[in-house]
């Protein structure tokens, strides 16, 4: 077992608070009141939100509002995306599931060195959800696996969409952000594309802003362990039945949220 430490003996600095949905997330940022009165955000593995990130996260909602202004359902037309680890003991990686405070907790978290995981992922929009597990359990996620997945997978299952109406989004994970994954996005996507080193750059340590953690992995992982599945096969089953349960309604209410 490894421990986590999560005190960072980090200070309160300025940030954007929270609220509990991204659509609330657009009122803070234009209620001066509330914006200026936010306090520093720890998520529960202590990550802090520093200080430039109010502003850098303000200046995304705001272009976010202004393509809303042109397209009304701007936002139904994003492919939010990204990985997540799930452990066959059930062990729940803290960087896929946040629980958002104001304080730092001041806790160790203890986590099994070498756990058996499947990785997972994912891009979610308002008319559904991608999903594609890698072969080769327990892998890392490099820059080849991720350009792999996105040319061997992704990009053919976009032939059943009209790819000049979608977005795609992504974190600044170094694996998502080479210069030759870049290149390979735009191929597709064009100045559609909202990413660390993109078009539209993507602000860092906002987690709070996809559907796919405010909701998809939480909701997943409440489910797939129900029956305490003892293989990754078992595991892999329950994944993709219930992000497959998952209905058109229902995603339409998330991302509106």
């Amino acid at each position: 077992m490894s421990s986590t430490s999560l005190d960072h003996g980090s200070k309160e600095i300025p940030a954007l608070k929270r609220d509990t949905s991204s659509r609330g997330m657009y009122q803070v940022c234009n209620d001066g009141d509330r914006f200026n009165s936010c306090q520093v955000i720890y998520s529960q593995f202590g990550l802090a939100i520093h200080q430039n990130d109010h502003q850098a996260r303000r200046r995304f909602v705001q272009w976010a509002q202004n393509e809303i202004v042109v397209v009304p359902d701007f936002h139904k037309r994003i492919l939010f995306s990204d990985e997540a680890h799930f452990c066959l003991n059930g062990y729940v990686n803290k960087q896929t599931c946040r629980i958002w405070i104001e304080a730092n907790p001041q806790v160790y978290v203890e986590t099994p060195l070498h756990p058996e995981k499947l990785t997972v992922w994912c891009a979610l929009w308002a008319g559904g959800i991608l999903l594609q597990n890698d072969e080769d359990h327990n892998v890392t996620v490099n820059g080849d696996r991720y350009r792999a997945m996105i040319t061997n997978f992704f990009i053919p299952e976009l032939n059943n969409h009209d790819v000049q109406e979608l977005w795609f989004q992504q974190d600044g994970a170094t694996c998502h952000t080479a210069r030759a994954t870049i290149d390979l996005l735009k191929d597709t996507f064009g100045d559609h594309l909202i990413s660390r080193f993109g078009p539209v750059n993507w602000r860092p340590r906002s987690c709070d802003l996809t559907p796919l953690d405010y909701f998809l992995w939480r909701y997943v992982k409440s489910l797939v362990y129900a029956d305490k599945p003892q293989t990754l096969d078992h595991l892999e089953d329950n994944i993709c039945r219930v992000i497959a349960d998952i209905r058109p309604q229902m995603l339409e209410k998330v991302i509106e949220n």
